[in-house]
C-alpha cells in the first residue's frame, strides 16, 4: 500500500517520535508500505512521520546514488547495495568535518538547499527483525541517515539552512502547506483549501 506523504506544516513532522516494541501492530506491513511509498516517490529515504505516524522508524535505499559516475566503483557498489530499516534509532556520535550537500525532502517538494552535516556517525538501532545493531556509517549513507534521523526528532532540513535562505523559501513553504505544489506522488496537505 502506498501512503500519501505528509506535506510541510503538518504538526506530525514536528513531533519527537516515540520508540516502539517488537510487537507493534502490523510492523512488517508498515515497513513494506514505507518502502513502496518511498520507491513510488523516487526517494532514497522515508521516515514514519512523513506518512503520518509519530514512531521511530525510517527506511533507506541509497541505490539511486550508486549511479553517480563521479564516485569510485567501490563507493557506487556500496550505495547500490545499501537498503536498511532503522527502528528506535539513536545517534551515539557524530565525527569528522562538516560537509555540504544539496538536500531535498519528499515532504518539502520543489525545494533543495545545501545542508552541512558531519561525515561519520555511530548509530544504535534495531533492524527489521528487531535485532539490536551498533554500526558506523560515513559519506552519503551517513548523510541520508542523518536526514531521516532528523525526521524522527521533529527536525526538517529547512531548519538547518541560514536565516537568509529561510526567507528566500518562505513563500514556497507556504505554497506546500496550501497544497499549491504538484509532485508526481500523492501528498496530504495541512492547509489545502476545499479539503
Amino acid at each position: 500500500m502506498i501512503y500519501p506523504i505528509v506535506g510541510y506544516g503538518d504538526p506530525v513532522l514536528r513531533k519527537v517520535c516515540t520508540d516502539i516494541e517488537s510487537d507493534y501492530p502490523d510492523l512488517q506491513q508498515i515497513i513494506d508500505n514505507m518502502f513502496d511509498t518511498m520507491y513510488n516517490a523516487y526517494g532514497v529515504g522515508l521516515a514514519a512521520p512523513q506518512v503520518g505516524m509519530p514512531i521511530r522508524i525510517f527506511v533507506i535505499d541509497t541505490a539511486p546514488f550508486g549511479e553517480d559516475d563521479e564516485l569510485s566503483a567501490e563507493e557506487q557498489l556500496k550505495l547500490k547495495n545499501f537498503k536498511r530499516t532503522f527502528i528506535n534509532a539513536k545517534i551515539i556520535s557524530e565525527e569528522g568535518n562538516e560537509w555540504g550537500f544539496n538536500e531535498g525532502c519528499l515532504s518539502i517538494p520543489e525545494i533543495r538547499e545545501d545542508v552541512y552535516r558531519k561525515e561519520r556517525i555511530t548509530m544504535e538501532y534495531r533492524d527489521r527483525d528487531f535485532k539490536l545493531q551498533t554500526e558506523v556509517f560515513d559519506g552519503l549513507i551517513a548523510r541520508v541517515i542523518q536526514h531521516e534521523y532528523d525526521h524522527i526528532e521533529g527536525i526538517l532540513f529547512t531548519d538547518r539552512i541560514s536565516s537568509l535562505k529561510k526567507q528566500l523559501v518562505k513563500k514556497k513553504l507556504q505554497n506546500i502547506m496550501e497544497g499549491k505544489v504538484f509532485p508526481d506522488y500523492r501528498m496530504r496537505f495541512i492547509a489545502k483549501k476545499g479539503r
